[in-house]
């Protein structure tokens, strides 16, 4: 998605250091099942303090009106920002909504949608952020999303 100045948001981050994109390329690929991937949520790209996912679109997803499920709009919300909190530390903090606010803007029918979550502000335990979920390809403002996180960082971080 691209701001007011023509840039994409991925472009007002900088790239996580070498071994960080190695261990959030991973995000998503768990040995054990976890709800993302039930979902079907893929980490596309990561950054300092930003995140893109995509949610393809299967059958699966939709409501009975034949549009995405609020539910699997909202799940994308809620995980994209998990890597754009996380890459901050050098191991993987806990890391728990306390607030999600969404906002749906329009419906998606059998288009796959991408997710863009990043960090407004860091405190020591709570951290604010923001996503945008657009349709692909016309890039369609979806959803938003305004999100609490607490954080609990690893051992000696």
């Amino acid at each position: 998605m691209t701001i007011d100045d023509g840039r994409t948001r991925a472009a007002l981050h900088e790239p996580l250091p070498p071994e960080r994109v190695a261990y959030w390329s991973k995000f998503g690929r768990w040995e054990e099942t976890y709800f993302p991937q039930v979902v079907g949520l893929e980490l596309e790209e990561a950054r300092v303090d930003y995140a893109r996912m995509r949610l393809p679109y299967r059958p699966e997803l939709r409501q009975p009106a034949g549009v995405v499920h609020g539910g699997a709009i909202a799940t994308l919300i809620d995980t994209v920002v998990v890597p754009a909190i996380g890459a901050y530390y050098p191991q993987m903090p806990v890391m728990l909504t306390i607030d999600m606010q969404i906002r749906y803007l329009g419906a998606a029918r059998e288009v796959d949608l991408l997710g863009e979550g990043w960090v407004v502000k860091r405190g020591r335990s709570i951290v604010f952020c923001q996503a945008s979920v657009t349709s692909e390809p016309d890039g369609d403002l979806v959803a938003e999303g305004w999100l609490t996180y607490r954080v609990v960082p690893p051992e000696g971080s």
